[in-house]
């Protein structure tokens, strides 16, 4: 059964920094294609940032490349977003996912995740952004 826990949410202000986690079980980070989305109540979810079991990575737009980092730790099996300089419209619920898949797909790659390439999906965490 495949699990992925987010964890790392939180409120801080506008400047801030936020590290999240997504531990995975029933997947192996190290061949998966990995991804963080988010969603802000009564919009569409919208892809972050990807990783592929090839360590190729991808982000959504220059925002979140200059401010955000995915990775992956392979020993504890877990993903990572680093995000920094936060802004108030970075405040979303932020979701986890993962994809048997090993690359990522072409558009995935070059116009950040797309939410039909990933297969499991985690709870989410909360992350606010004040001003």
């Amino acid at each position: 059964e495949v699990q992925l826990v987010e964890s790392g949410g939180g409120a801080v202000q506008a400047g801030g920094s936020l590290r999240l986690s997504c531990a995975a079980a029933g997947v192996d980070v190290r061949t998966y294609s990995m991804a963080w989305f988010r969603q802000v109540s009564g919009k569409e979810r919208e892809g972050v940032a990807a990783i592929g079991g090839d360590g190729i990575t991808s982000y959504a737009g220059s925002s979140v490349k200059e401010r955000f980092t995915i990775s992956k730790d392979n020993a504890r099996n877990t993903l990572y977003l680093q995000m920094n300089s936060l802004k108030p419209e970075d405040t979303a619920i932020y979701f986890c996912a993962a994809d048997s898949r090993r690359y990522l797909s072409a558009k995935s790659q070059f116009l950040g995740p797309q939410a039909q390439d990933f297969s499991h999906w985690g709870r989410g965490t909360q992350v606010t952004v004040s001003s």
